[in-house]
C-alpha cells in the first residue's frame, strides 16, 4: 500500500521470514542503503516495513528487491494481516517434532528412576535426523542468508548450536568401539529444534491477538450496500462501487455501510466500536451517520458524504495502523544492542568452548556448554518487547475511543504533569446561547430585554421587544444575524439561531470581512457595521456609554459578551450588547478532579474576558490560578510554550481550527474527535467522543503501555544477562536453554496481552 504527501511517498510492505531483533536491524539497513529512501522502520510484531522515499521510477520494485536480497520475502500488507484462524493452526510441524523427540527424552527420565531404556544409536539417529534437517530446515535457510549478508540472527544461532549437537553425536557414535554404547546428544538437538518451533508457534498465536483491534475494525466494513435508485427501488451493490451523493437504505440491525447524513427516518445507532460510547445514540434527520456503526430498530435513508479513504472508519484504521507500525523512541536502545548481539554471542560461545577445553574437560562437554550458550542467547524477546506492547496498548485504547497516532505520543504522554484545556467545545458543551440582547436606551424607562438583576436568564422573547419603543431591537438583531450568517464560530451560530427562533429572515451581508480572533465587519443594506469582542471594541476606542454598567454586571456573572456597532459619520456607535452563556460538559468537573488526583496540574485557556473565564472555571472546580483568560487564538501556542518553558511536560486538549497550533506546540496534543479535522491532524492523540474523562484514560493507558514496554525489555535482557553466564558455566543443558529461550518470547507477548484487559475508569 502506497500513500503520498507533497514531496515523499510511503510504502507499507509485509516482510516474511523475520525471527528476531537482528532481522529487523538487517532489513532496515538494507532499505536505508537504497538511494532516495529517507526513512525505513521495520516492525517484528507485525512483520512489516514502512518506507518513506522520494518519488522515483521503479522505487517500489527496488524496495522489494532489497528486502529479498537481504534474505526475506516481500509480501503485500493484506497477506500479513493475521486471519481468524483455528487456535491450532500451524501446529502440525510442532506435533511431528514432539512425536519424534518423545522417544529420545523418555529414556532420560527413566535414568532418574533407575531404568535403562536408552534406544540404540541407529534408532536415535532415525528419530533425530528428520527433526534436525526437515523440521529445522527453516533455520538453515534463514541462517545461510544471514551469513551471506555478514550478519547474524536467531536462526543462525539455532542452526549452529543444534548442528553441533547432532554432529557431535554422529562423531561419538561412529568413533565408538564395537559393542559399546556411547552417550549421545541426539535428544538435545531434536528437543531444542522442537522447543524453538513450539515457541514460534505460541508466539504467532499470541501475535494474532495483538492485532485483533485492527482485524475488528476491518470487519466493521459491510460488503454490500442497499443503493436507492431514482425509481425508488433498492439495488444491492458492493460497497466499493458506492459513489459520493448516493442514497443508501439501512435496515434495522444492519451496519451502516458508509459515512453520510440521515435524510429519512429516525433511529438509535450503536457507535461503541468506533467511539467506545456504550449507549446507543439517537439520530434524527440531518444528523451524521458513521460507517461501521450498527443501526437500531428504524429503517433509515442516508446520503453518502464520504467514501473510501476519506471515511471516519478508514481514518481510524489508518491512525491505529500508523501507531502500530511506528517505532517508539525507547526502541533505539534495542536496535543498538541487537546490531551487535549475535556476533558477541558467537564470540562468547567460542570462548566457552575454549575455556572448558583449557580447564581439561573433554571436547564433548565443552561443545555442549557452547551449544547451550548459542541456544539461550537468541534475541527473539528483544525484538518483540516494544512492538507487542504498543500493538496491545493502541488496540485496546482504540476500542475505548482513544486513537493514539504515533508511538512517540504514547511514550511522552505517561510523563505529562500539566494538561491545558481549551474552553469552548472541550470543557463546555460548545453550543452557547444568546441569553441577553440589550440595546442602548434613549430614555431611562427603555431597558430593552435586560436579564433580571443578579442572574443570567434566558432571553425574554417577543414580549421583550414590545417594551422598547425607542429602538427597533428586532432590526438590530437582524443586522447581527446577517453579519454572523457566514461564520462557523459558536457565538455566531447562537446569534443566527436566536434570529431564526423569532421567525426572522437572515439576509446576506455585503463585503463581509473576518477579523481573526476579534470579529467581523460588513455592510447590511446601505449601513456599515462591526460585530465582535469587547476587547476589539476597546482597541477601536468604542465608548459603551449607557451599556457599560450592564456589560460590567454581565461579565461578573460569567457571560461572554459581544458588541454590535455601526460606523457613522460621528464614529463607531454601539447598537446592541449581546451576552452568551455556555454550559460545562456533563462529567467535566469530575474528570478534572480525577486528573488532579493523579498529581497533574490542570489549566483552562480561554479567549473570554477575565470575569466570564473565572466564572466558568469556578463551575468546573478550577481556581483563579488555573484559568488563563483573554487569550487570542494565535496566542494559545505561546501560552503552551510558556508552560513547557517551566520544565513541564504539557498536554493540550482542544477541538477547533484555532487550537491546531497549540496542539502542535504541546508535548502531546489531544483533539476531541467531535471537533475539526485540522485539530485531529495536528494532535498525537484523538479522543473519538467529547468526553473529558477520555483525557485521563489516554494518560492512563499510555502509562500502562510504557510500563509494559519496560517490563518486557527488563525480562528480555534478564533472560540473556542471567542465562548466558549460567550456560557458559555449565549450569544449563541445551534442552533447558532451548526451553528458556522459547519461554522468553512467549512471556513477553503474554505480558503485553494483559493490556487488553484495560478498561476506561470513571472516578
Amino acid at each position: 500500500m502506497t500513500t503520498s504527501t507533497t514531496s515523499t511517498l510511503t510504502l507499507d510492505l509485509g516482510v516474511g521470514g523475520m525471527t528476531c531483533a537482528s532481522c529487523v536491524s538487517r532489513v532496515e539497513k538494507a532499505l536505508k542503503k537504497l538511494p532516495g529512501v529517507q526513512d525505513a522502520t521495520v516492525n517484528l510484531a507485525t512483520e512489516s516495513a514502512r518506507v518513506v522515499y522520494a518519488p522515483s521510477a521503479q522505487m517500489d520494485a527496488q524496495i522489494r528487491r532489497a528486502v529479498r536480497n537481504a534474505g526475506y520475502e516481500p509480501v503485500s500488507p493484506e497477506e500479513t494481516m493475521p486471519e481468524d484462524l483455528s487456535p491450532w493452526a500451524g501446529f502440525a510441524p510442532v506435533a511431528i517434532g514432539l512425536l519424534l523427540s518423545a522417544p529420545l527424552v523418555v529414556p532420560m527420565l527413566g535414568d532418574l528412576l533407575g531404568k535403562h531404556w536408552m534406544l540404540p544409536a541407529w534408532q536415535q539417529f532415525l528419530l533425530a535426523t528428520p527433526v534436525q534437517f526437515i523440521l529445522g530446515a527453516r533455520f538453515y535457510k534463514a541462517g545461510w542468508h544471514a551469513l551471506k549478508a555478514l550478519t547474524g540472527n536467531m536462526d543462525l544461532l539455532v542452526a549452529i548450536g543444534t548442528s553441533a549437537g547432532w554432529g557431535l553425536s554422529m562423531w561419538l557414535w561412529l568413533s565408538a568401539e564395537a559393542d559399546t554404547m556411547p552417550h549421545l546428544y541426539f535428544e538435545a538437538s531434536a528437543v531444542v529444534v522442537t522447543l524453538v518451533l513450539l515457541g514460534k508457534w505460541l508466539e504467532a498465536r499470541a501475535k494474532r491477538q495483538t492485532t485483533s483491534a485492527i482485524r475488528a475494525l476491518h470487519a466493521l466494513r459491510p460488503e454490500v450496500a442497499h443503493v436507492l435508485q431514482g425509481t425508488g427501488e433498492e439495488a444491492d451493490l458492493p460497497v466499493a462501487e458506492v459513489l459520493l451523493g448516493d442514497r443508501l437504505v439501512v435496515r434495522p440491525g444492519e451496519r451502516i455501510p458508509m459515512d453520510g447524513l440521515l435524510q429519512e427516518g429516525q433511529t438509535q445507532v450503536d457507535e461503541s466500536m468506533l467511539t467506545g460510547e456504550p449507549l446507543p445514540v439517537t439520530k434524527q434527520p440531518g444528523d451524521k451517520l458513521t460507517g461501521g456503526s450498527i443501526n437500531g430498530d428504524g429503517r433509515v435513508v442516508l446520503q453518502v458524504s464520504a467514501v473510501g479513504s476519506e471515511s471516519v472508519l478508514a481514518h481510524i484504521i489508518r491512525l491505529v495502523e500508523d501507531a502500530q507500525a511506528a517505532k517508539a523512541p525507547i526502541q533505539r536502545l534495542v536496535d543498538q544492542v541487537s546490531a551487535v548481539f549475535v556476533p558477541v554471542v558467537l564470540v562468547i560461545a567460542l570462548a566457552t568452548l575454549l575455556g572448558w577445553l583449557a580447564v581439561g574437560t573433554s571436547v564433548e562437554v565443552a561443545l555442549i556448554h557452547a551449544v547451550a550458550v548459542l541456544v539461550i542467547a537468541c534475541p527473539c524477546a528483544l525484538g518483540l518487547a516494544t512492538p507487542a506492547a504498543i500493538m496491545a496498548g493502541t488496540g485496546v485504547a482504540a476500542k475505548n475511543g482513544i486513537l493514539i497516532k504515533d508511538a512517540q505520543a504514547l511514550e511522552l504522554a505517561h510523563k505529562v504533569d500539566t494538561v491545558a484545556f481549551d474552553k469552548t467545545g472541550t470543557l463546555t458543551v460548545g453550543r452557547p446561547r444568546l441569553v441577553a440582547f440589550i440595546v442602548p436606551p434613549r430614555s431611562p424607562a427603555a431597558r430593552g430585554s435586560l436579564p433580571p438583576e443578579g442572574a443570567l436568564a434566558p432571553w425574554g422573547g417577543p414580549a421583550a421587544l414590545a417594551s422598547t419603543p425607542d429602538v427597533d431591537e428586532s432590526a438590530q438583531l437582524a443586522v447581527a444575524a446577517s453579519l454572523q450568517s457566514g461564520s462557523e464560530h459558536p457565538l455566531a451560530r447562537a446569534v443566527v439561531a436566536a434570529a431564526q427562533e423569532r421567525g426572522m429572515t437572515v439576509a446576506q451581508p455585503d463585503g463581509l470581512r473576518a477579523v481573526p480572533g476579534r470579529g467581523s465587519e460588513g455592510e447590511v443594506g446601505v449601513r456599515s457595521y462591526l460585530i465582535g469582542s469587547l476587547r476589539w471594541m476597546d482597541e477601536l476606542g468604542v465608548d459603551l456609554g449607557a451599556l457599560a454598567p450592564e456589560a460590567q454586571r454581565l461579565q461578573g456573572e460569567g457571560a461572554t459578551l459581544a458588541l454590535l456597532v455601526e460606523r457613522t459619520t460621528a464614529g463607531l456607535s454601539p447598537r446592541a450588547l449581546m451576552a452568551f452563556a455556555d454550559e460545562p460538559k456533563a462529567g467535566a468537573k469530575e474528570a478534572l478532579a480525577a486528573l488532579r488526583a493523579r498529581g497533574i496540574r490542570v489549566v483552562m485557556i480561554s479567549g473570554d474576558n477575565q470575569g466570564a473565564a473565572l466564572a466558568m472555571g469556578a463551575r468546573l472546580g478550577l481556581g483563579a490560578d488555573e484559568v488563563m483568560a483573554e487569550v487570542l487564538p494565535g496566542d494559545k501556542a505561546a501560552r503552551v510554550a510558556e508552560l513547557k518553558a517551566g520544565g513541564h511536560t504539557v498536554v493540550m486538549v482542544g477541538d477547533g481550527v484555532n487550537d491546531a497550533p497549540a496542539l502542535a506546540a504541546a508535548d502531546v496534543g489531544m483533539a476531541m474527535g467531535t471537533g475539526t479535522d485540522v485539530a485531529m491532524h495536528a494532535a498525537g492523540i484523538t479522543l473519538m467522543r467529547g468526553d473529558v474523562a477520555l483525557v485521563a484514560g489516554a494518560l492512563d493507558i499510555s502509562h500502562r503501555t510504557v510500563m509494559k514496554i519496560r517490563q518486557n525489555l527488563f525480562w528480555a535482557f534478564a533472560y540473556n544477562v542471567a542465562g548466558i553466564p549460567l550456560a557458559a558455566l555449565g549450569f544449563l543443558s541445551p534442552v533447558v536453554a532451548g526451553a528458556a529461550m522459547a519461554l522468553s518470547s512467549v512471556s513477553v507477548i503474554s505480558n503485553a496481552l494483559l493490556l487488553k484487559r484495560w478498561r476506561l475508569r470513571r472516578d
